[in-house]
């Protein structure tokens, strides 16, 4: 890559002048990364126990430089599949060599590119920087509470260019607050009362290991074997309380995942779980090579029983460090991060993995049989009702962390996003059924993930994967034509086909005016009436405020938009209960539903047309098929 910048030797003229024709000179070009050894180091220090203001403190000295060395901030992050690195995020930068100021340049084509010039003799230099983490959700997630830290090493170091990141030597040291504890992937050292020091590592290792630490810790064995942990940090003591029935079924998630892939690619792994009401759930979960990190509802533990929705993430992003951190697109892999990734094999990536996310959480009983039917039930409906399905085929959705780095949407449904989870998660629904029966039950997608994902066991460095290769593999399995089901699947608009799967498992989609209890979880849990496939629209419980609308539905042709704030409901003040008891009455009445509701400081009467009655979707056996779903879902021996 190359840029036209204005020389370093700008500095040595007038503050008046230094604009001047020079600027007009190429540049030198940045140099790519090669594979070879970095004749230097990073030693990294962060510095978070200013926790109240919510800033890390950075010291960074790097060695083994050249003349004119050019320091990246990392760009392209593994696991979001997009240039997120929150370089807005940096203040404060000051480099010195020798206790002597080194001027810097930001390059201004590669805005994360900082261009230094050392003086004669100097191959090192130290860096000094804030990192200010968002201080609310305006900002963005937020990483630093009273009691916990979610730190990734990604937002808090630069590193120069011209290398791979597994050739780039970097010890790290971490300081938090006293009496804080810390988890993380790392190898840490004994503490020396100022902070905690992790053996050196690449940097593609130090990126790949997030930390948490925080005031109330808990370490939950699942295999000692192995060394797998559960790394548990709460807003409260009393939320680390875990039931020996809720431990059991993360451990058992740990052995279904081994009968499946045959196979471990991580020396030890840990799952480290933030369970708070600070940071919202979902929110900056992410996988890793040899640990995950989640946030979770804050009773995740102990309302056991009542928190169930959001279960399956937990094995979603286990199961990514054989399938997205071990086996990993070719076009995903990058040698470091400021190349591009691109995206087109994340229907496999994310679309399998949340395949295999829902079979293991039920294979572990992390969810029953039945919860997990609802939730096959959920997306299933969600996508064959899909409008945006229409007009945009799944392929293209490959591209939306590029397009659209996760903001807000007003018309999700008519835009479609990042559907290569769920609905292809759909079609390896249905490529395992197939393979089933075409070998009368001898083979199944469980053996195409120990033959693809479960190779080269212990191997922790990835192992890239073309198209072709994953058709290939299928056809090893069993033989098909899987290179044109997959193109049907990828870029035909409005296939109905994605119930297939549910079909050939013995089930149909189904819908009647009763909730199931996944369903009823989810709207305790988000505080939200979820009325998307009969009216058309989700609503924030606490306050009528409209979250979402269906477009083309009853809701979207009567002119509701999201934003809007329901106050009424045939002329009675709202809720969602009533709201519910007025359209199941609707479907006897014959007349439409009359909505006061409140958009800015304008208000407005909307009548709805509706009178489909309150629908929510289940999966209901086919007497006469093989119920072949039971078998996917059922716990391995």
């Amino acid at each position: 890559m190359t840029t036209t910048r204005c020389p370093l030797a700008i500095f040595a003229v007038t503050a008046l002048t230094w604009l001047a024709p020079a600027c007009s000179a190429a540049a030198a070009a940045i140099p790519e990364p090669l594979d070879r050894p970095f004749a230097g180091e990073i030693n990294l220090a962060v510095d978070v126990t200013d926790i109240v203001h919510r800033i890390a403190h950075v010291h960074e000295r790097v060695s083994g430089l050249g003349a004119d060395a050019v320091l990246w901030y990392p760009k392209w992050l593994p696991g979001t599949h997009a240039p997120q690195g929150p370089i807005d995020r940096l203040a404060a930068i000051r480099i010195t060599a020798d206790g002597k100021p080194i001027p810097w340049v930001r390059d201004t084509v590669h805005v994360y590119a900082f261009r230094v010039h050392l003086p004669a003799g100097v191959h090192a230099i130290d860096i000094d920087f804030d990192y200010l983490s968002p201080t609310s959700e305006r900002v963005g997630t937020p990483q630093m509470t009273g009691e916990l830290l979610v730190l990734e090493w990604n937002d808090v170091v630069l590193y120069p260019a011209g290398y791979y990141a597994r050739q780039i030597p970097v010890t790290a040291k971490l300081t938090v607050p006293p009496s804080w504890s810390i988890a993380t992937a790392l190898e840490p050292q004994p503490r020396d009362g100022t902070g905690t020091t992790f053996a050196r590592v690449p940097l593609e290792t130090l990126i790949d290991s997030p930390v948490f630490a925080g005031r109330y810790f808990k370490r939950i064995e699942l295999d000692a074997t192995t060394k797998v942990h559960l790394d548990v940090f709460a807003d409260r003591p009393d939320l680390l309380n875990a039931s020996a029935a809720s431990v059991a079924a993360h451990s058992a998630l740990v052995a279904q995942a081994y009968k499946l892939f045959g196979s471990r690619h991580y020396g030890h792994y840990d799952f480290l779980l933030a369970l708070t009401d600070h940071i919202p759930p979902l929110l900056d979960t992410l996988e890793h090579h040899e640990s995950s990190q989640h946030n979770l509802d804050a009773n995740y533990f102990i309302d056991w029983d009542g928190t169930p929705s959001d279960r399956d993430v937990i094995a979603h992003e286990y199961i990514h460090s054989w399938n997205g951190k071990f086996r990993r697109p070719a076009d995903l892999w990058t040698p470091s991060y400021e190349v591009p990734m691109q995206n087109s094999l994340l229907w496999v990536y994310e679309g399998q993995t949340q395949y295999w996310g829902l079979v293991l959480t039920s294979r572990a009983g992390l969810w029953s049989k039945a919860q997990t039917l609802d939730e096959i039930a959920d997306r299933a409906a969600y996508y064959s009702t899909l409008p945006g399905r229409r007009w945009r085929p799944l392929q293209d959705t490959t591209n939306d962390e590029l397009i659209n780095p996760r903001r807000p949407m007003s018309w999700d449904t008519w835009q479609r996003f990042e559907d290569y989870y769920d609905e292809a998660a759909l079609f390896w629904l249905e490529a395992d059924n197939l393979i089933r029966k075409r070998s009368h039950g001898e083979r199944s997608l469980d053996d195409f993930a120990r033959k693809f994902f479960g190779v080269a066991n212990g191997r922790v460095a990835p192992l890239t994967y073309t198209f072709a290769d994953v058709v290939s593999a299928m056809n090893a399995v069993e033989p098909y034509d899987w290179s044109t089901f997959f193109h049907e699947r990828l870029q035909g608009l409005d296939r109905l086909t994605l119930l297939d799967g549910i079909k050939g498992g013995g089930y149909e989609l189904v819908y009647d005016d009763k909730p199931g209890d996944q369903w009823k979880a989810r709207e305790t849990q988000q505080k939200t009436v979820l009325l998307r496939y009969s009216i058309g629209m989700d609503i924030d419980d606490k306050d009528g405020t409209l979250k979402s609308v269906t477009w083309d539905s009853a809701a979207f042709k009567s002119g509701l938009t999201e934003g809007m704030q329901i106050l009424a409901v045939n002329g009675t003040a709202y809720s969602g209960d009533l709201l519910k008891r007025t359209i199941a009455a609707a479907q006897h009445a014959r007349a439409p539903i009359a909505l006061i509701l409140k958009s800015g400081d304008r208000y407005l009467v909307a009548s709805v047309d509706y009178q489909g009655g309150l629908r929510y979707p289940h999966l209901q056996r086919i007497p006469s098929a093989p119920a072949l779903l039971d078998d996917i879902l059922a716990t391995h021996p």
